[in-house]
């Protein structure tokens, strides 16, 4: 199925790649890459030759109905695992033990450090746990990715895609063989993150923002929040005024 959606991809939306030379044509490799779209977990996948593993969530596998069963096929058929993210520890284990097995299979496993989408566009800081553990876990280089406008392609909330060219750049393999064996080390596995989001960030250009993603989510939820509540007020008040 990789083949048969990858071709459309390719044909429909003409992604430029720069560095795919970077990428092995055999062996365990980790493509970290910043998260802008939900395709982008697509669009990679189409510009390889190799399969690439990205986690998804469990959902996506378990819905009822024709609709469920086609978006199930769908995600197996682009190399998506399952992963139960109802408790954020046990999704964390998971999501590393699954890395860890299709890494000793000799395969591509694709990981997005921020944990969860960009919601402006801005580079997040990388979560240490997932993407450091198992690179540590099984010695696999990792290899950075920046994804190009693809949040032009499908902004958030929208179901039907623009017809925007996006890029992938691809860097060099990053070694990390030096700190094999210390995984459990908090300040090592914060090192490892922070040198790979450094390379995102250097290949996409993009803004770097100190704080995870998922907090800045929490911001700009509550802000929109104070915002509204602020409008309402406003709009209370002047009609108060008019009464008067």
């Amino acid at each position: 199925m990789k083949f048969s959606i990858g071709g459309p991809l390719r044909l429909a939306f003409r992604p430029w790649v720069e560095g795919i030379e970077n990428v092995p044509a055999e062996g365990p490799a980790i493509l970290a890459s910043n998260h802008l779209s939900f395709s982008d977990s697509f669009f990679l996948p189409a510009v390889l030759d190799r399969k690439v593993t990205f986690i998804a969530k469990a959902e996506y596998f378990t819905s009822p109905g024709v609709k469920g069963k086609l978006t199930a096929a769908f995600f197996k058929g682009v190399g998506q695992l399952p992963v139960d993210r109802s408790g954020a520890r046990g999704a964390g284990e998971a999501a590393i033990k699954s890395g860890i097995e299709v890494l000793e299979r000799g395969e591509l496993f694709g990981i997005y450090p921020e944990g969860t989408r960009s919601p402006d566009g801005r580079l997040y800081r990388g979560k240490p746990g997932g993407l450091a553990r198992v690179a540590l876990a099984t010695g696999a280089p990792v290899i950075p990715v920046a994804m190009i406008d693809t949040e032009k392609v499908q902004p958030p909330g929208k179901i039907l895609p623009k017809m925007v060219r996006p890029g992938i750049r691809i860097g060099k393999p990053l070694d990390f063989s030096r700190y094999q064996g210390m995984e459990n080390d908090r300040f090592i596995l914060r090192s490892v993150t922070d040198e790979v989001m450094y390379e995102i960030m250097k290949l996409s250009g993009q803004e770097y923002v100190d704080i995870y993603a998922t907090a800045a989510k929490r911001q700009i939820a509550e802000a929109a929040k104070a915002a509204e509540a602020k409008k309402k007020a406003d709009a209370e008040r002047a009609a108060q005024a008019g009464a008067e």
